[in-house]
């Protein structure tokens, strides 16, 4: 992949679109959820993408002044691993019961997360220049942390929802 800015700029769009797409889908399933605990979890979701756009216009905007030494930036992935353990909690536990509604939702979110994975990680692989595909890495790896909570906390709501409803694998 050639490293042109045009080319950049593509991709950082696509992020920042990725980010969007992640805070309106998280943010209208807190909306029609109707129990707090999975308002919380999904609240909490749609708030990391807005700062994903966030992170992603001031790089974009640093990317016009300083080209890719924009990319040279002190990228440190927060933790994102311990939502699972923040908000799966005895109360959403709970609140998930039947959890049809929340099954759906965090597949859905897991298939987004992923798409988000395989995109940056080609992009990482094609790019040239070392800031650029570091760059790519890091916004694969922040999604990776997303998609790691939500494949834990879907675990958990499944091995539940199974057992509650009886069925047992053969």
């Amino acid at each position: 992949m050639n490293d042109n800015r045009d080319t950049i700029l593509e991709i950082v769009g696509k992020a920042y679109q990725i980010e969007s797409d992640g805070y309106t889908f998280y943010s209208m399933t807190a909306e029609r959820a109707t129990k707090p605990a999975v308002q919380e979890l999904f609240s909490k979701l749609a708030s990391d993408e807005m700062q994903h756009q966030a992170f992603l216009k001031s790089v974009a905007k640093n990317y016009g002044e300083k080209g890719n030494a924009a990319f040279r930036t002190d990228m440190k992935i927060p933790d994102a691993r311990g939502i699972a353990s923040q908000i799966f909690t005895g109360k959403f536990r709970e609140q998930a019961a039947g959890a049809q509604f929340e099954l759906a939702v965090l597949s859905i979110g897991m298939t987004l997360e992923s798409n988000a994975i395989k995109y940056f990680t080609t992009a990482a692989k094609q790019a040239t220049d070392r800031e650029v595909r570091e760059f790519y890495q890091f916004l694969a790896e922040w999604e990776q942390q997303h998609y790691d909570s939500l494949q834990n906390i879907f675990s958990m709501v499944r091995s539940d929802h199974m057992a509650e409803s009886g069925f047992s694998a053969f």
